[in-house]
């Protein structure tokens, strides 16, 4: 079990291997990730949606939806990927002259748009697969009103939200990096995820699944049919498009997201925990 400055070293030389991988490596494992957090996504959706559908469980539906959730971390941690929002980690090593700046961009750059492609793949084929008829169109109505209340989102809400949500993610990962043994990074994972979903905080990865899938689930009528049912008022839906996505939701979240990573994690561990010769920022 590691702890304190050795937890930062690993995080440093894990930075220094992501910002040395090649693109196609990066393409790869980054589709992979915006998979995993996808499947976590629509898993958590199917296990907890009729608890979702009304404001007397919706707690309760989050608690459950948290507890399925931490599956796509510990799947990109284990199995292997690369995943936007835990490599904003990467600033401390950049931070400590270990990499630089434009290493770091260029993992992002590639790993948040592989991210996105390996979510929006997950999206289509659950939409096609017809599991959003689960429940009595239940699971679509739900998949709908998720997506809807994330792009009705005011800017400064959504920005907040996607801090606290990264600044968990990231002890998630931290808490990962302590471990040797896939039990210890297992129950590191956990906890820390299943707060940020429990709490209703917004991740950007997570919601290039949430949204594309309820803009898809759009196109059926008796989804938003059974929408409208659970209360999704038409101006919510409207609100729905591609442009909300990206305009009203994934900029001020990824923004957030970065952060929450980089200033409450990293940084403040590196702060922290760097050796006395070493630059302080």
């Amino acid at each position: 079990m590691k702890a304190g400055a050795e937890i930062l070293e690993v995080s440093i030389q894990a930075a220094k291997t992501k910002a040395s991988g090649s693109t196609i490596k990066l393409i790869v494992l980054g589709i992979l990730a915006g998979a995993f957090i996808a499947f976590a996504a629509e898993g958590s959706n199917m296990g907890a949606f009729n608890l979702l559908a009304k404001a007397d469980t919706y707690g309760l539906g989050k608690a459950i939806a948290g507890v399925i959730f931490p599956t796509g971390l510990m799947l990109v941690i284990i199995a292997g990927g690369e995943l936007f929002t835990g490599n904003t980690l990467m600033i401390g090593g950049v931070v400590r002259r270990e990499i630089t700046l434009g290493a770091m961009l260029r993992n992002w750059g590639i790993v948040y748009a592989s991210n996105l492609v390996g979510a929006l793949l997950i999206a289509c084929m659950m939409s096609t697969s017809g599991l959003f008829h689960s429940g009595g169109d239940l699971l679509g109505a739900v998949t709908l009103k998720i997506a809807a209340g994330k792009t009705a989102l005011p800017f400064d809400s959504a920005l907040v939200l996607g801090i606290m949500c990264n600044w968990l993610v990231c002890l998630a990962v931290w808490f990962s990096f302590a471990s040797s043994s896939i039990s210890g990074k297992i129950l590191g994972i956990f906890f820390p995820i299943w707060l940020f979903i429990t709490s209703g905080f917004e991740h950007s990865v997570a919601n290039m699944y949430y949204i594309p899938a309820g803009i898809l689930a759009k196109n059926s009528e008796n989804y938003v049919q059974a929408a409208q049912n659970i209360g999704v008022t038409d101006a919510a839906l409207e609100g729905l498009t591609w442009q909300g996505f990206f305009v009203n939701n994934l900029i001020p979240v990824t923004l957030g997201n970065i952060i929450g990573g980089c200033l409450f994690v990293s940084l403040a561990y590196y702060v922290s925990y760097r050796k006395k010769k070493e630059p302080v920022i």
